[in-house]
């Protein structure tokens, strides 16, 4: 862009300032309506009653269920007072749920089901699957071994 330059008036004595053609003032543009935000307020978590309906499918004290996924017992208290788990606290309570349901279609009872979830499986290294399935990516692993039970493969 060229600099503006500064050029006498004739006959005023004035100088005016004139800008490069590429300078000259832009017609502005049109202004552009935003769409609308998104909300970024998470969902709200599950009620604390599926926490304990959790607890009572799997047949585990609160302590073991507490410890199992990961949670203090102090944040467990809170979130019974409040009645309603947090969105990260909820996920956990419905993977744990999910691999249950899964366990539960695999062996056709709730009680071998549970057994199942509580021993350890030689496919998980030793491990217990609902001790295996704190983290997300342990979970996967305890979905994927109960997929290869489900078509036939050995563990």
């Amino acid at each position: 862009m060229k600099p503006a330059t500064k050029a006498k008036s004739a006959g005023r004595g004035k100088t005016t300032v004139t800008r490069p053609a590429s300078a000259k003032k832009l017609k502005a543009a049109p202004k552009k309506t935003s769409p609308k935000k998104k909300s970024t307020v998470a969902p709200p978590g599950l009620a604390f009653g599926e926490f304990e309906a959790l607890r009572k499918q799997l047949d585990l004290s609160l302590d073991e269920l507490t410890a199992r996924l990961g949670l203090s017992r102090a944040a467990v208290a809170q979130r019974k007072a409040a009645g309603r788990l947090t969105s990260d606290e909820s996920g956990k309570v419905v993977c744990f749920a999910r691999l249950l349901g899964h366990a539960v279609h695999l062996f056709g009872d709730l009680e071998e089901a549970r057994q199942w979830l509580k021993t350890p499986q030689r496919g998980l290294h030793g491990a217990v699957p609902l001790d295996y399935a704190k983290t997300e990516m342990g979970a996967r692993e305890v979905e994927n071994l109960l997929s290869q039970l489900d078509h036939g493969s050995p563990s």
